[in-house]
């Protein structure tokens, strides 16, 4: 069966990175459309490497009635108004942004984690895709918890500028110039100079409120949403850092389990499981970074190693392109396990 498929947000990082995707893997589409903010509406954008383009299309007079599904890559703002009327029209949204993903009616999806969970979109017609850097870190984590159950998590992330999207990915760019040219620097979607540098604050600050005071909103998504994935039993901290790469986010991971697991364990375990690539090996550039994930689909493990500090502990080193596995490349998963699942059924 092959279905019609709505792309919003198409002319921006994730949106591009989606129709990429889609062509890639060959998904079976009737017909596509790509839908954007009246600013890009006329304009002619590639359906990944086809030879296709697509003419973009105003969301705001857009008719979701008798299209499949919409994967949805704008923004909270956009999905707030859009998501809701794409639902009632009966056209399934796959939504990327935070807005949707700690709704208890909306499932939160990584194909790789939680499949089965997709069985309740039907109460809002609204499937949430996970953080970026959330979605890589339950891929690892999933099958490692399966074999020893998974008591406690402290992640560190070294999350790309893409993340910030294309605002970010610029202000790299011209930050970097401007030191080696000698101009000023006027930081613009970071808080602080983001060239040569690390800042450890994403997204705005949680208030006194909660019990992660002093967290900021990214950092406590990884652990509401891994919550909600994986398990409400784990205990997740973490400490998210803006670093001056392009694109690819990595994490250092250390986990504390209920069993014993060895590292030998955890390796087979990891080399076997959908959707990592274990590359580990005990020498000189023996481990993935960003710039080697970029372009493509897993999330690579690597530094498994014991913690001799707590009882049943390992630490790890996980990378992935964010705009892949982190948004695109899970949206089109998840529209995947929608067809085959569901959408397939009432065919």
């Amino acid at each position: 069966m092959a279905y019609k498929i709505v792309v919003v947000g198409a002319t921006g990082s994730v949106g591009r990175e989606m129709l990429n995707i889609l062509a890639e893997r060959q998904f079976p589409i009737a017909e596509i459309a790509a839908v954007a903010s009246s600013r890009s509406t006329g304009d002619m954008i590639d359906f990944g490497d086809s030879g296709r383009e697509l003419k973009v299309q105003n969301i705001e007079h857009f008719d979701f009635a008798g299209w499949d599904m919409a994967l949805f890559a704008a923004g909270s703002d956009v999905s707030k108004i859009y998501a809701p009327k794409a639902a009632a029209a009966g056209c399934t949204v796959i939504d990327n942004s935070s807005l949707f993903r700690m709704d208890p009616d909306v499932p939160l999806i990584v194909p790789e984690v939680n499949p089965e969970a997709i069985d309740g979109y039907r109460k809002r017609n609204i499937i949430a895709n996970p953080n970026c850097s959330t979605a890589q870190m339950v891929v690892a984590l999933k099958p490692l918890h399966d074999a020893a159950g998974i008591r406690r998590v402290v992640v560190s992330t070294y999350q790309s500028v893409s993340g910030a999207g294309k605002e970010g990915m610029d202000e790299l760019f011209e930050e970097s110039r401007a030191i080696f040219v000698g101009d000023a620097l006027s930081p613009r979607k970071f808080t602080k100079q983001i060239a040569f540098n690390v800042i450890p604050h994403i997204d705005s600050f949680v208030g006194p409120e909660t019990d992660y005071d002093g967290y900021t909103k990214e950092e406590l998504k990884m652990a509401q949403e891994t919550n909600k994935i994986l398990s409400p039993d784990i205990l997740v901290t973490a400490t998210c850092v803006r670093v001056p790469v392009f694109v690819g986010h990595s994490e250092a991971i250390n986990i504390e389990f209920e069993r014993p697991i060895s590292v030998k364990e955890a390796q087979a375990i990891l080399r076997e499981s959908p959707g990592v690539m274990l590359y580990d090996k005990r020498e000189d550039g023996g481990y993935i970074t960003p710039i080697e994930c970029v372009g493509e689909y897993a999330t690579y493990i690597s530094r498994v190693r014991k913690d001799p500090t707590v009882d049943n502990g390992l630490a790890l080193w996980c990378v992935s392109d964010n705009l892949r596995k982190g948004a695109a490349l899970n949206a089109v998963q998840i529209a995947e396990l929608l067809g085959r699942r569901h959408l397939k059924k009432a065919a």
